[in-house]
């Protein structure tokens, strides 16, 4: 297995590949993606890091893991591939955003045009077996993805963190608040969202009003 990443990422990182966690990550991985049908691709694995490198991140928005389904992840957090139906929490996201913004709902659950615009659509952990969701936690991923928040956190000045949930909440101690917004919502389950904790929070509007007031390009949240 030959997992490829941004340069600029590779940069910042080259630390975390050569640590006794991530040389067993690895060999976990390599196991697993030869024995299971694991999640996203193996060439998409980095997904998040190479279409979104550190110089171009405005936005950050942290998920859990990978959809575990065939076919659905593709290494960028709620979004699928195209052709594929949107899970249910991308379609409470996408409710939001019509809520929000009285913009239509997107036809593809594909969000990698977010991607390419800075929005780092990051889960803690990158992979998963298939048709078992939570099965590559607590193997390494996560230590490596705290890195990449306190990275981001250290080199990088006003990015808007979207944090949507308890377990994104938790992301919260490596954000330094006097030198990038947190906005927080439930997460958009139907459990969450059902209880009330995520419609409503228009958090795709006050994103793009804190672009805007940075002088920065606001996020074409539809194609």
């Amino acid at each position: 297995m030959k997992l490829s990443i941004h340069p600029l990422w590779r940069e910042k990182l080259e630390h975390e590949f050569e640590k006794p966690y991530f040389v067993q990550l690895l060999t976990f991985l390599k196991r697993d993606y030869r024995i299971y049908h694991c999640y996203p691709p193996e060439a998409e694995i980095f997904a998040a890091y190479d279409l979104c490198p550190i110089d171009k991140i405005k936005v950050v928005i942290i998920g859990q893991d990978p959809y575990h389904g065939e076919g659905q992840a593709n290494g960028l957090c709620f979004s699928v591939n195209d052709r594929i139906p949107p899970p249910p929490s991308l379609v409470n996201i996408f409710k939001e955003l019509h809520s929000d913004t009285g913009l239509p709902i997107p036809k593809s659950g594909n969000l990698r045009h977010w991607a390419k615009q800075g929005v780092m659509l990051l889960n803690s952990t990158l992979t998963v077996r298939g048709g078992t969701a939570h099965s590559h936690s607590r193997k390494g991923w996560e230590e490596f993805t705290d890195e990449t928040i306190r990275i981001i956190n250290e080199e990088t000045e006003q990015v808007i963190f979207l944090l949507w949930g308890n377990f994104a909440s938790k992301k919260a101690k490596f954000i330094d608040r006097k030198k990038h917004f947190v906005l927080e919502a439930g997460h958009p389950s139907p459990l969450s969202a059902n209880n009330g904790k995520w419609f409503g929070h228009k958090h795709f509007t006050k994103t793009n009003e804190i672009l805007v007031s940075l002088g920065k390009e606001p996020i074409k949240w539809v194609q």
